[in-house]
């Protein structure tokens, strides 16, 4: 069965402790129940996260969804955003993971990239350099979010035209941004094969896009 490799990169430096993190963990379980009742998405999704702060981790390797199991997102006391360190740790995952087709065997959907943070990258410089590498990739999308009042787009923008802005950090719109990524993870299962590129289905009230 081919796969539809899902990434997901999650801020989680200082500024995400307390209701944040916890409105995260709680839009991350709700997204997982969601995508398990899709029989497109079950039989093909392998869902990876990688966290940042002072550093870039994977959190959940790339599992098959059936198989995911998370447990509660931690964010130190304070800390930095160093997500160029993030995009370069997805670069040499997406390089070391995806199968290519070949003329023996057809390789993985092309990936999809969900990107979450509530500021901008604190290595800059970094970030710009990682973000050409992630353009040669080939994902099918990459969405960016900008939660709260200090994200700044502009940064996102650079790595993506597919940026959204979650005005408030509260439960309600996280829960709002992970309900939009499942269903825009589903339209990619269901589409996978059919169409180059994925129509996402529009964002719900909470998450608005920047044009």
């Amino acid at each position: 069965m081919r796969r539809l490799p899902v990434y997901i990169l999650l801020d989680t430096s200082g500024s995400m402790r307390g209701e944040p993190i916890h409105s995260v963990n709680v839009g991350l379980q709700s997204m997982l129940s969601a995508l398990r009742q899709d029989p497109y998405a079950l039989e093909s999704v392998h869902l990876s996260i990688i966290t940042f702060d002072l550093e870039a981790k994977v959190y959940l390797p790339l599992t098959p969804l059936d198989q995911v199991q998370l447990n509660n997102i931690d964010v130190p006391s304070a800390g930095a955003t160093f997500m160029g360190a993030a995009l370069e740790l997805l670069a040499q995952q997406v390089s070391q993971q995806i199968q290519k087709s070949s003329d023996e065997i057809k390789g993985d959907w092309r990936p999809l990239l969900f990107v979450m943070t509530d500021g901008s990258p604190s290595d800059v410089y970094a970030y710009q350099q990682a973000v050409s590498v992630i353009q040669q990739l080939n994902f099918a999308s990459i969405v960016a979010c900008a939660a709260g009042p200090k994200a700044k787009t502009e940064h996102l923008l650079q790595l993506t035209d597919k940026v959204v802005v979650l005005d408030t950090m509260d439960a309600a719109s996280f829960s709002g941004f992970f309900k939009w990524v499942s269903a825009s993870v589903v339209a990619g299962s269901s589409s996978a094969g059919i169409s180059n590129s994925i129509s996402l289905p529009p964002p719900p009230p909470e998450v608005q896009l920047v044009l």
